[in-house]
């Protein structure tokens, strides 16, 4: 945004110093052509009422010393002809920027001489340019009791004018190259000014997502400067951030308190179901008992992930070094004999790497749980659970793959959900709690988690953690 901001600042600029700079050229141009012009036209005008008495008493020596004088000094050629457009009198400069001769045939001369004879007088013509080598032809009318006999061309160099006009136009492109040069330093400060508190909006989003994500608290943005709309908006901002900040502190203590409180009636009511258990002869009545401990039981499963979830959310990002080899190997062995009972075979590989990884207090412990229990639950008796450890990059790869339904591709995404469950596995015990608690612990571990369908049936969900150096 800044370097849109500083181009569209800098574009106005160019287009102000070219709007202003293009006219004012063009303007000098037409000032110096005008002074050429008007300095030109006053000595072909006296040389026209000089040239009146020789033309009228055939005497053109009256005046050739004068225009030889005038062109020895000023190297211009002078020329007077007729009625007919012949040459009368002449002279004709060679120097240095000046025409040889006064070619009287020249299409462009004979065009002057034609307009004087006619009675017109001189124009300045098409606007000089420092790429204009064309001279500058002038003739005017010789005017003898109101009738044209004849006409004074003059052919005057404009290189001099020219070089006049090209310094100039130099001195106005330094002139704008130097605005443009003050406006750059100038706008380049200003707009950072002005996008200071956007930076810092942006950093503190950043920075909220994370701390709401890692249970962090939320940092204010304060004022930082910058345009008094833009600190308002970091105002509120900040207003905002603590509102965020406090719902979801009192959100997750709900869910904490919630959990922890509700554990002892349950265990209790739970107590009294089992009481009951010998003491209801009505086959209907113990069907509801049966069904009534069950429901206890799920409750209580819910229960309990519901208070795993609130620790790894109130868990503050406080990560601690956790030995891989260890962790993963005492999980596969406490799980393997659950495995056993249900004639499924836990098997580990890619152990003894000595690799440690950082992870919320016992976070590693709670991962392995929750998808050792969800690859059990789900897989087939007769089959095996196989738990793959592999390290590259800087990170380490925890793959768990069983042999069940699995998932279908659609609902790969959403398995990770809060409280949600397959269609196809309403039949089994869960909560829908287990991949959210390892999609949270995760998140404050700086890691990830994903889900795939192997070859051959199945489910693999895999976590990427970072390896912690030695």
């Amino acid at each position: 945004m800044r370097v849109r901001l500083q181009a569209i600042v800098l574009t106005l600029v160019a287009a102000l110093v070219f709007g202003l700079g293009i006219p004012l050229a063009l303007s000098v141009a037409a000032s110096v052509q005008l002074d050429l012009f008007l300095d030109r036209l006053t000595d072909t005008s006296r040389f026209a009422s000089l040239a009146q008495r020789p033309l009228v008493e055939n005497r053109p020596d009256l005046i050739e010393d004068e225009l030889r004088r005038y062109t020895e000094v000023y190297n211009v050629p002078v020329v007077i002809v007729d009625q007919d457009g012949e040459a009368v009198v002449s002279a004709l400069g060679g120097g240095p920027g000046a025409a040889a001769r006064i070619n009287l045939k020249d299409a462009a001369i004979s065009s002057h001489i034609q307009a004087a004879l006619a009675g017109r007088r001189s124009e300045p013509g098409p606007l000089l340019m420092p790429w204009n080598t064309e001279p500058l032809v002038l003739a005017e009318p010789i005017l003898i009791d109101g009738e044209v006999r004849g006409a004074v061309i003059t052919l005057s160099s404009t290189e001099r004018a020219r070089t006049e006009l090209l310094w100039w136009w130099l001195l106005i492109a330094a002139g704008a190259v130097l605005a443009f040069g003050f406006a750059l330093v100038i706008a380049v400060p200003v707009v950072r000014w002005i996008l200071r508190p956007v930076r810092r909006l942006d950093e503190a989003t950043g920075e909220l997502v994370a701390a709401v994500v890692s249970g962090r608290e939320v940092q204010r943005v304060g004022e930082t400067g910058g345009p008094p709309e833009l600190r308002q908006l970091e105002r509120s901002f900040d207003r905002m951030a603590a509102s965020v900040d406090e719902a979801l502190s009192a959100q997750r203590a709900f869910v904490a308190d919630a959990s922890h409180q509700l554990r002892n009636p349950l265990t209790a009511l739970k107590i009294r179901l089992g009481n009951l258990d010998g003491h209801v002869d009505d086959d209907l009545a113990a069907a509801d008992l049966e069904a009534a401990v069950v429901d206890a039981r799920r409750l209580n499963q819910i229960l309990d992930e519901l208070l795993s979830l609130a620790r790894a959310e109130a868990s503050g990002g406080e990560l601690v070094p956790v030995a891989l080899d260890e962790v993963v190997g005492a999980r596969v062995a406490d799980w393997r004999v659950v495995g056993r009972t249900r004639d499924i075979s836990l098997t580990a590989s890619g152990l003894g790497g000595g690799l440690r990884v950082l992870t919320p207090a016992r976070g590693l412990e709670v991962v392995l749980d929750a998808l050792l229990d969800n690859a059990l639950k789900f897989t087939e008796p007769g089959t095996e659970v196989r738990v793959t450890v592999t390290e590259a990059d800087g990170k380490v790869d925890i793959a768990v793959r069983d042999h069940g339904p699995g998932l279908r591709e659609d609902e790969l995404e959403r398995a990770a959900d809060r409280f949600w469950r397959s269609t196809s596995h309403q039949n089994v015990p869960g909560s829908g709690l287990g991949l959210a608690i390892v999609t949270e612990i995760m998140v404050r571990s700086d890691g990830s988690l994903r889900l795939g369908s192997p070859e051959g049936g199945g489910l693999e969900v895999t976590v990427t953690l970072p390896v912690v150096s030695p």
